[in-house]
């Protein structure tokens, strides 16, 4: 469906060419400083035409194909209007109604999706669905959507850096088979021996320490959203080489989430990392999800990937490694949480290609219109935005429940291992 959250609840709506997108924001606690500003810097990360990585033209396609470029990358300027549930700057608590106009309409790019379902499309998916579709870009299924997703992500971010000090960084940290060095966590054991668990970390230092570390001025800085300089500069020649061969790559974007309070997370269906990878894989053409030290874990043994615990300067406990990325049991356990998200190469390219029509008659298509030949430097507010919508929805379901059992009298029937001590409780209600 088009809404997500429980009690902190997005509604999107819009297509790629309609007259416009937004969405209404329910549940947003009131008395929080909200202005424009703040949502328009995250939606001016996302927006199209921020670097020279975009769609190449086609100069001389073949008379035979069904072909049609555009030289000029989609120019909207995303200007995000506030329409209610604010006063003086001042959230109400009263649903949030913001919208962005399509000003950079080209519908007619599209006319070919009226004879071909363009290959790892929405097209033929959507019609099968609904019997019916948009005529012109990817409709609902477009990347233009996640602009609702952002806006209401920097409302929730708003929100939680304010009470919590919530710290939300993403970046790329792979494009193709290029991957920042020491923190592919993704290669396999190059041991053949069945019996060797004499493997290394299931996550290196060097990764560790840039996940504790790690900006988004550092992350901005790059074209590609790579905070290693050397890397970011082999991922923009990866990038371009795509683009000059009228085709184009996926990659990895990487997220730690800063200072989450632990008691996150509902018991088996709506487990932390169960929602952060629903709200990650519902972003457009993402193909994986991965939490912690993920698949790499697996060649690890339970001695070595098992969090120890330690009693931290506070008073409360916290782990020594943290390969479990700050959830256990589906609750967070107050250690930072981080996953990675693999975005795969955009289905719409230049280069001619083998298809069907709906009849089934074989033919060629060249898809047209503006897009990039890598999604992933874009895709980093937007994978930000859903961990903020996640984030802020656990936390209001949890603030719920801990102000309900404040108000009945202390528990004093119990063995005292199975009540948390006064003492050891947060001080500020989870």
């Amino acid at each position: 469906m088009s809404t997500f959250g429980r009690l902190f609840r997005v509604t999107t709506y819009g297509e790629s060419h309609c007259a416009s997108v937004g969405a209404i924001v329910d549940g947003c606690p009131p008395g929080l400083t909200l202005t424009p500003q703040d949502i328009q810097i995250q939606l001016d990360r996302r927006r199209p035409g921020q670097s020279n990585l975009t769609t190449p033209v086609c100069a001389h396609p073949p008379s035979s194909i069904f072909v049609l470029i555009d030289k000029t990358q989609r120019n909207e300027k995303d200007r995000v209007l506030l329409q209610s549930g604010l006063e003086h700057d001042v959230t109400l608590g009263t649903p949030i109604a913001l919208m962005v106009k399509n000003e950079d309409q080209r519908p007619h790019d599209y006319s070919e999706t009226d004879m071909y379902p363009r290959p790892s499309h929405a097209d033929y998916t959507y019609l099968e669905k609904y019997g019916i579709k948009a005529s012109s870009g990817g409709g609902r299924s477009s990347a233009r959507e996640t602009i609702s997703r952002v806006a209401a992500g920097a409302i929730a971010e708003k929100y939680l850096k304010t009470a919590y000090g919530v710290e939300i960084v993403a970046f790329v940290s792979s494009v193709g088979k290029i991957t920042i060095p020491s923190t592919d966590i993704h290669a396999p054991s190059s041991s053949n021996d069945d019996d060797d668990d004499d493997v290394q970390d299931a996550l290196s230092e060097n990764f560790r320490k840039l996940l504790a570390t790690v900006t988004r001025e550092q992350v901005d800085k790059e074209t590609t959203r790579c905070p290693h300089p050397e890397t970011a500069e082999r991922m923009t020649k990866r990038i371009i080489r795509a683009k000059e061969s009228s085709d184009s790559i996926g990659g990895i974007v990487t997220c730690v989430i800063r200072n989450v309070p632990s008691g996150l997370g509902e018991p088996c269906f709506d487990k932390f990392e169960a929602t952060l990878a629903h709200a990650m894989l519902s972003i457009p053409a993402t193909k994986a999800f991965e939490i912690g030290s993920g698949f790499k874990g697996t060649q690890v043994p339970g001695s070595k990937h098992n969090d120890l615990f330690v009693l931290r300067d506070n008073g409360k406990l916290g782990t020594s490694t943290n390969w479990s990325g700050g959830v256990q049991g589906g609750i967070t356990n107050g250690e930072d949480v981080y996953f990675r998200v693999g975005f795969k190469s955009p289905a719409t390219i230049s280069q001619a290609q083998a298809t069907a029509q709906y009849d089934g008659q074989p033919g060629s298509l060249a898809a047209r219109g503006r897009h990039d030949p890598c999604v992933v430097p874009r895709a980093v507010p937007i994978v930000e935005a859903m961990a903020a919508l996640v984030l802020m929805d656990q936390l209001l379901i949890q603030n719920s429940r801990s102000t309900a059992a404040a108000l009945l009298p202390p528990i004093t029937t119990l063995p005292p291992t199975m009540v948390m001590p006064s003492s050891a409780k947060n001080g500020k209600t989870v």
